[in-house]
């Protein structure tokens, strides 16, 4: 049920969405989104507030960090009381990075954080931003009988589906469906009507007010293992100075080579206080790390299982973990559950 008495700010970073092409060069250019109404008419029919705030200047999502994260949740939090919903548009390249961030950064929600933007640009006949964002904020503002907000968690909206932001990967440079959750279903589906799956939102704690966190530590790693990877490079990868933690992709349910060398620079390095977490390249389905000898030899030798969570929720919940200060075990301890519905783990 749209509550036509709410009010949502929508917060523009930057990102294909807020762009007009140059009609003499034909490159795409940022616009003033004051003129957002102008560009989505459709818009002056809601009867809920609109407020708008953007980056100033806006931000090409290739440039998104943590810097810009705690900027988002700064915002938020200096207008939590004054809106019901918010919704973040964004460019798509590192939208699923920033949603994950978001989702531990924001702890508690009770209200909608929606991430949405486009592939083509808001004034293209074609484009697909117009649907995306006249959900996004319909999504935003929705709320059950009792008044509460029917999706209280941070989302990312695209092309129909409603999807938890840390569950979430970009999987199309071209088409409108752009993203997807391969390892959770999704919480919404629009079509004629929007369809909330209730059982699959994650609701907040009762009795506890929301918590806004900007504490992030940088000094992780992506490893994606291939055939063929040096000893040099894995090597170096390892001795990378102030390093705390290493996303270690691994091939199938967990499994990485089973080289001498492999695992000695590995062991060392979580004897030196790495925290290593194994993390499946394939895009759907889990690590088991202890169904294979190659798994199992990782994990005798410290590697943590990631179960079924994406890359970029591994790595940005590691950032937030490590800059809350967490010692090793702790760390290791909150990587092995759920914070936020990030992950599901093995029974």
């Amino acid at each position: 049920m749209i509550d036509n008495n709410a009010s949502v700010l929508l917060i523009y970073t930057g990102g294909t969405i807020g762009m007009i092409e140059n009609s003499e060069t034909g490159s795409l250019e940022s616009f003033n989104f004051k003129q957002l109404k102008d560009n989505v008419p459709e818009l002056k029919r809601f009867k809920f507030t609109i407020d708008t705030l953007e980056f100033n200047p806006p931000i090409d999502s290739s440039n998104m960090g943590p810097s810009e994260w705690q900027k988002l949740v700064g915002i938020i939090q200096e207008h939590y009381d004054k809106y019901d919903g918010f919704v973040i548009l964004h460019g798509t390249d590192t939208m699923a990075y920033s949603a994950s961030a978001l989702s531990f950064m924001l702890e508690n929600l009770d209200k909608p954080v929606i991430l949405t933007g486009s592939q083509l640009p808001i004034g293209k006949m074609r484009t697909d931003g117009k649907e995306n964002l006249i959900t996004a904020l319909e999504i935003a503002v929705d709320k059950d009988p009792y008044g509460k907000a029917i999706v209280p968690e941070v989302c990312i909206f695209f092309q129909d589906y409603l999807l938890r932001g840390n569950r979430t990967t970009k999987v199309n440079a071209e088409n409108f469906e752009a993203f997807h959750s391969y390892n959770y279903p999704p919480l919404a589906e629009a079509g004629v009507h929007i369809k909330y799956e209730s059982h699959l939102i994650h609701y907040p704690a009762t009795r506890k007010p929301a918590r806004f966190h900007y504490l992030l530590d940088s000094n992780v790693m992506i490893l994606k293992l291939f055939p063929g990877i040096s000893k040099d490079v894995v090597e170096a990868v390892f001795n990378i100075p102030s390093l705390k933690g290493v996303i270690l992709e691994t091939y199938g349910s967990g499994n990485a080579p089973d080289l001498d060398w492999f695992l000695h620079i590995i062991k060392d390095a979580i004897d030196r206080g790495i925290v290593v977490v194994d993390v499946t390249q394939c895009l759907s389905g889990t690590v088991e790390i202890v169904r294979y000898q190659t798994g199992r030899i990782l994990s005798e030798i410290g590697v943590i299982s990631g179960y079924d969570i994406t890359t970029e929720a591994a790595v940005t919940k590691l950032m937030y973990l490590f800059g809350h200060g967490m010692s090793i075990k702790e760390v290791k301890d909150h990587m092995l559950c759920s914070l936020t519905g990030e992950m599901t783990t093995l029974k």
